[in-house]
Protein backbone atom coordinates (compact mmCIF):
# COMPACT_ATOMS: atom_id res chain seq x y z
CA UNK A 1 0.00 0.00 0.00
CA UNK A 2 2.51 2.18 0.81
CA UNK A 3 4.13 1.51 -2.89
CA UNK A 4 0.80 3.36 -4.07
CA UNK A 5 1.21 6.13 -1.91
CA UNK A 6 4.03 6.44 -2.97
CA UNK A 7 3.45 6.49 -6.56
CA UNK A 8 0.72 8.45 -6.51
CA UNK A 9 3.09 10.97 -4.95
CA UNK A 10 5.31 11.05 -7.34
CA UNK A 11 3.29 11.13 -10.59
CA UNK A 12 1.73 14.18 -8.41
CA UNK A 13 5.00 15.74 -8.01
CA UNK A 14 5.64 15.05 -12.02
CA UNK A 15 2.87 16.87 -13.41
CA UNK A 16 3.45 19.78 -10.99
CA UNK A 17 7.47 20.04 -11.65
CA UNK A 18 6.16 20.24 -15.73
CA UNK A 19 3.91 22.59 -15.04
CA UNK A 20 6.24 24.51 -12.62
CA UNK A 21 8.04 25.97 -16.07
CA UNK A 22 5.23 28.26 -16.68
CA UNK A 23 6.58 30.52 -13.84
CA UNK A 24 9.49 30.85 -16.18
CA UNK A 25 7.62 30.85 -19.20
CA UNK A 26 5.05 33.75 -17.57
CA UNK A 27 7.81 35.94 -16.49
CA UNK A 28 9.51 35.88 -19.61
CA UNK A 29 5.89 36.99 -21.63
CA UNK A 30 5.28 39.53 -19.36
CA UNK A 31 8.47 40.54 -19.31
CA UNK A 32 8.86 41.22 -22.57
CA UNK A 33 5.40 42.82 -22.96
CA UNK A 34 6.46 45.00 -20.57
CA UNK A 35 9.22 45.97 -22.67
CA UNK A 36 7.95 46.36 -25.81
CA UNK A 37 4.58 47.98 -24.15
CA UNK A 38 7.07 51.11 -22.28
CA UNK A 39 10.39 51.13 -24.36
CA UNK A 40 8.82 50.98 -28.06
CA UNK A 41 5.45 51.73 -27.20
CA UNK A 42 4.52 48.31 -28.75
CA UNK A 43 2.52 46.19 -26.70
CA UNK A 44 1.90 43.11 -27.69
CA UNK A 45 -1.64 41.34 -29.04
CA UNK A 46 -0.94 37.88 -27.40
CA UNK A 47 0.26 39.18 -23.68
CA UNK A 48 -2.94 39.45 -21.77
CA UNK A 49 -3.93 35.86 -23.55
CA UNK A 50 -0.73 34.17 -22.91
CA UNK A 51 -0.37 35.70 -19.34
CA UNK A 52 -3.91 34.39 -17.94
CA UNK A 53 -3.57 30.75 -19.73
CA UNK A 54 -0.14 30.08 -18.51
CA UNK A 55 -1.10 30.95 -15.09
CA UNK A 56 -4.37 29.06 -15.29
CA UNK A 57 -2.60 26.14 -16.19
CA UNK A 58 0.06 26.58 -13.25
CA UNK A 59 -2.93 27.41 -10.53
CA UNK A 60 -5.08 23.97 -11.81
CA UNK A 61 -2.37 21.65 -12.51
CA UNK A 62 -0.25 22.09 -9.55
CA UNK A 63 -3.30 21.55 -6.95
CA UNK A 64 -2.19 17.20 -6.80
CA UNK A 65 1.22 18.46 -5.98
CA UNK A 66 -0.24 20.74 -3.38
CA UNK A 67 -2.38 18.12 -1.92
CA UNK A 68 0.78 15.57 -2.09
CA UNK A 69 3.07 17.46 0.12
CA UNK A 70 -0.09 18.53 2.54
CA UNK A 71 -0.09 22.14 1.56
CA UNK A 72 -3.42 23.16 1.02
CA UNK A 73 -4.08 26.33 3.27
CA UNK A 74 -6.36 24.44 6.77
CA UNK A 75 -7.88 26.31 9.71
CA UNK A 76 -6.15 23.88 12.26
CA UNK A 77 -7.01 25.66 14.98
CA UNK A 78 -8.87 22.73 16.99
CA UNK A 79 -7.57 20.68 14.27
CA UNK A 80 -3.87 20.05 15.45
CA UNK A 81 -4.84 19.59 19.16
CA UNK A 82 -6.80 16.42 18.23
CA UNK A 83 -5.42 13.06 18.17
CA UNK A 84 -4.67 11.11 14.92
CA UNK A 85 -7.43 9.23 14.50
CA UNK A 86 -9.55 12.05 15.13
CA UNK A 87 -7.84 14.42 12.81
CA UNK A 88 -7.82 10.92 9.90
CA UNK A 89 -11.81 10.43 10.60
CA UNK A 90 -12.16 14.62 10.23
CA UNK A 91 -10.13 14.51 7.11
CA UNK A 92 -12.13 11.12 5.26
CA UNK A 93 -15.63 13.27 6.33
CA UNK A 94 -14.99 16.44 4.19
CA UNK A 95 -13.09 14.45 1.65
CA UNK A 96 -16.53 12.60 0.62
CA UNK A 97 -18.93 15.27 2.17
CA UNK A 98 -17.09 18.20 0.07
CA UNK A 99 -13.33 17.23 -1.78
CA UNK A 100 -14.93 14.45 -4.46
CA UNK A 101 -17.94 16.16 -5.11
CA UNK A 102 -16.37 19.10 -6.15
CA UNK A 103 -13.71 16.88 -8.21
CA UNK A 104 -16.23 14.88 -9.95
CA UNK A 105 -18.21 18.54 -10.86
CA UNK A 106 -14.87 19.75 -12.02
CA UNK A 107 -14.16 16.83 -14.21
CA UNK A 108 -17.93 16.50 -15.60
CA UNK A 109 -18.28 20.51 -16.08
CA UNK A 110 -14.53 20.27 -17.35
CA UNK A 111 -15.18 18.30 -20.34
CA UNK A 112 -17.81 19.48 -21.10
CA UNK A 113 -16.40 22.97 -21.49
CA UNK A 114 -13.56 21.35 -23.45
CA UNK A 115 -15.30 19.52 -25.54
CA UNK A 116 -17.76 22.18 -27.00
CA UNK A 117 -14.27 24.36 -26.98
CA UNK A 118 -13.12 21.91 -29.43
CA UNK A 119 -15.94 21.58 -31.23
CA UNK A 120 -16.34 25.23 -32.19
CA UNK A 121 -12.42 26.13 -32.02
CA UNK A 122 -12.86 28.42 -29.61
CA UNK A 123 -10.34 31.50 -29.40
CA UNK A 124 -9.85 33.85 -27.41
CA UNK A 125 -12.06 37.52 -27.91
CA UNK A 126 -9.63 39.68 -25.42
CA UNK A 127 -6.92 40.40 -27.21
CA UNK A 128 -6.87 41.24 -31.40
CA UNK A 129 -4.72 38.01 -32.23
CA UNK A 130 -7.43 35.59 -30.34
CA UNK A 131 -5.53 32.78 -29.38
CA UNK A 132 -6.98 29.35 -29.29
CA UNK A 133 -8.14 28.10 -25.72
CA UNK A 134 -9.27 24.56 -26.46
CA UNK A 135 -6.30 23.30 -25.45
CA UNK A 136 -5.85 25.35 -22.25
CA UNK A 137 -9.54 24.70 -21.11
CA UNK A 138 -8.58 20.44 -21.79
CA UNK A 139 -6.48 20.78 -18.75
CA UNK A 140 -10.06 21.56 -16.53
CA UNK A 141 -10.64 17.57 -16.58
CA UNK A 142 -7.05 16.79 -16.80
CA UNK A 143 -6.56 18.73 -13.43
CA UNK A 144 -9.83 17.41 -12.03
CA UNK A 145 -8.32 13.49 -12.85
CA UNK A 146 -5.11 14.11 -11.14
CA UNK A 147 -6.98 15.82 -8.16
CA UNK A 148 -9.23 13.10 -7.75
CA UNK A 149 -5.91 10.50 -8.10
CA UNK A 150 -4.26 11.82 -5.35
CA UNK A 151 -7.76 12.16 -3.25
CA UNK A 152 -7.81 8.58 -3.66
CA UNK A 153 -4.01 7.91 -1.68
CA UNK A 154 -5.24 10.49 0.51
CA UNK A 155 -8.09 8.66 1.74
CA UNK A 156 -6.19 5.34 2.32
CA UNK A 157 -4.08 7.65 4.52
CA UNK A 158 -6.89 8.90 6.42
CA UNK A 159 -8.29 4.81 6.90
CA UNK A 160 -5.04 3.77 7.68
CA UNK A 161 -4.43 6.51 10.17
CA UNK A 162 -7.88 5.60 11.69
CA UNK A 163 -6.58 2.15 12.38
CA UNK A 164 -2.80 2.61 13.69
CA UNK A 165 -3.28 6.38 15.25
CA UNK A 166 -0.13 7.17 13.04
CA UNK A 167 -0.28 9.19 9.55
CA UNK A 168 1.71 6.76 6.84
CA UNK A 169 4.84 8.91 5.15
CA UNK A 170 4.63 10.60 2.82
CA UNK A 171 6.92 11.02 -0.49
CA UNK A 172 7.78 14.77 0.85
CA UNK A 173 9.18 12.83 4.02
CA UNK A 174 11.31 10.36 2.75
CA UNK A 175 13.02 13.14 0.64
CA UNK A 176 13.78 15.14 3.60
CA UNK A 177 15.33 12.35 5.41
CA UNK A 178 17.35 11.20 2.32
CA UNK A 179 18.74 14.82 2.02
CA UNK A 180 19.45 14.70 5.77
CA UNK A 181 21.39 11.63 5.72
CA UNK A 182 23.53 13.01 2.89
CA UNK A 183 23.57 16.30 4.30
CA UNK A 184 24.98 14.34 7.92
CA UNK A 185 27.32 11.99 5.75
CA UNK A 186 29.26 15.18 4.12
CA UNK A 187 29.44 16.17 7.66
CA UNK A 188 31.89 13.29 8.30
CA UNK A 189 29.15 11.64 10.95
CA UNK A 190 29.78 8.27 11.81
CA UNK A 191 27.13 5.44 10.49
CA UNK A 192 25.96 5.27 14.47
CA UNK A 193 25.14 8.81 14.48
CA UNK A 194 23.24 9.19 11.48
CA UNK A 195 21.04 6.41 12.16
CA UNK A 196 20.14 7.61 15.95
CA UNK A 197 19.41 10.89 14.02
CA UNK A 198 17.14 9.00 11.50
CA UNK A 199 15.28 7.25 14.39
CA UNK A 200 15.09 10.99 16.53
CA UNK A 201 13.32 12.16 13.57
CA UNK A 202 11.34 9.73 13.01
CA UNK A 203 9.27 9.73 16.50
CA UNK A 204 9.32 13.37 16.02
CA UNK A 205 7.75 12.67 12.72
CA UNK A 206 5.45 10.51 14.74
CA UNK A 207 4.30 12.16 17.43
CA UNK A 208 3.35 15.30 14.65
Amino acid sequence: MQRFLFFVDSTSVWVGKIFGWSILALTLAISYDVFMRYVFRSPTDWGYDVSYMLYGALFMMAGAYALSRNGHVRGDVLYRLMPIRWQAGVDLTLYFLFFFPAVLALMYSGFEYAKMAWVIKEHSALSPDGPPLYHFKSLIPIAGFFLFLQGIAEVVRCIQGIKTGEWPQRLSDVEELEKQIMKDAKDGKSGDEILAAVGSGMHKEDKK
